[in-house]
């Protein structure tokens, strides 16, 4: 009978946008609006937080994704970005995305969205069972692992410090009504789903795949478009899993180029005659290769932090000038014609790059494996396909696989 009750409240709204979601970085935004996707919703993921939606091009719109990019920033700016978008929106559903690491500002987001809707309680199912992530007795684990113990709690920019979720929350705010869910499994969120009210929810991809379901999104086979032979990874990720599928995929033919110390960490570089020149090296070498554009270079980790003491660099500036210098280098390759499905790791990685090719939308396709998604956006009035993963996941050979 619920399922009925919400099935037909959301055919009332059969011609206006039906769901928000809410997302805060990149690769969480497309592993969420994928869920749908390929379910035939109608899906677009946006960057702009003046976003109209009122907007014509809306009217055929099933699910929107706002990007807010406010995983690195302050708590309290991160509430009032979330708040003021959700805030403007007249929407039947509302899902906060988070992190299925617990990254971020997880507290401080769920606070927003439940003051900006005036409501006194929201549902948030953390777990992501099927990549072995789930919450028991309100401990979040990855593997097995309490998270604050996993890579997660080693993360070099947002290191999560607790396990318990409600320890993590309440770290961030002093909001009372997010009700948590222990899940080791889709169907104890099946059963969430079916016994609460999901008109405001959060989780990661894993409950958004449940409440496309609830909603009445059905299964569809979405195709694969046909691309290029050659596969081109930009990788501006430290992650350890990133790290065992980079090495994997050298060691099994892919031509792997690595950016210097100075390229990667020199805030001029990117805009710089040298980092064209180095474009175009690059297409030259890689041509007749599936290929990985590094960042990283294990060999030169005291060289890196030599220079990040040499030159005064903060965590964030750090962050920041690895992801524009390797993006700047793949919008180099774009502009002398590569042509290559792309596949990016990472948020930050993916927004540098739209943010250097001028591309503010894109539009979710299918998932080629768990965790990564096939998106198309348009430069240059070109199509280009591009797959995205959270650099968390994946096994070591995943690379391989999908340069097939």
């Amino acid at each position: 009978m619920r399922n009925i009750l919400k099935n037909l409240i959301f055919k009332a709204w059969a011609n206006v946008l039906k769901l928000l979601i809410i997302a805060d970085d990149f690769t969480g935004s497309l592993d969420s609006g994928v869920q749908f996707a390929q379910r035939g919703a109608n899906v677009k993921v946006v960057t702009d937080s003046n976003y109209n939606f009122t907007d014509s091009e809306n009217e055929n719109l099933d699910v929107l994704i706002f990007d807010s990019e406010t995983r690195h920033l302050a708590p309290d700016k991160a509430y009032k970005i979330v708040r003021d978008f959700v805030s403007r929106s007249n929407v039947p559903y509302i899902y906060k995305k988070t992190d299925s690491g617990l990254r971020g500002n997880i507290g401080a987001e769920l606070a927003a969205c439940m003051d900006a809707l005036n409501f006194d309680s929201l549902v948030f199912v953390p777990a992501f069972p099927a990549m072995n992530r789930i919450t028991k007795n309100g401990v979040h684990y990855i593997d097995g692992v309490p998270v604050a113990k996993s890579m997660f709690g080693a993360d070099p920019f947002e290191p999560v410090k607790f396990s318990s979720v409600q320890e993590i929350i309440s770290s961030q705010t002093s909001k009372t009504g997010i009700k948590i869910f222990d899940s080791e499994s889709e169907s104890d969120m099946m059963r969430i789903a079916e016994n609460n009210n999901l008109r405001l929810s959060a989780g990661c991809a894993a409950f958004a795949g449940i409440l496309a379901n609830v909603l009445g999104f059905n299964e569809s086979c979405a195709k694969i478009p046909e691309m290029p032979a050659k596969f081109f990874m930009i990788c501006g990720s430290v992650n350890p899993v990133t790290r065992a599928q980079v090495d994997f995929a050298a060691k099994h033919g892919f031509k792997k180029i690595s950016l210097s110390v100075a390229q990667k960490l020199s805030p001029s570089w990117p805009d710089s005659q040298e980092c064209k020149d180095f474009a175009k090296k690059c297409l030259d070498e890689i041509k007749n290769f599936n290929a990985i554009l590094d960042a990283n270079n294990e060999n030169d980790n005291k060289a890196t932090q030599e220079f990040i003491r040499a030159n005064n660099l903060s965590i964030d500036e750090v962050r920041l000038n690895i992801s524009r210098s390797v993006t700047g280098a793949a919008k180099n390759l774009l502009d002398l014609g590569l042509d290559s499905r792309l596949m990016c790791v990472g948020g930050d990685t993916l927004l540098a790059l739209m943010q250097s090719v001028n591309v503010s939308e894109l539009i979710p396709i299918c998932e080629l494996a768990k965790g990564v998604v096939l998106t198309s956006f348009i430069y240059s009035g070109k199509i280009y396909y591009i797959m995205t993963k959270s650099g968390g996941f994946g096994e070591a050979d995943l690379l391989v696989k999908l340069a097939k």
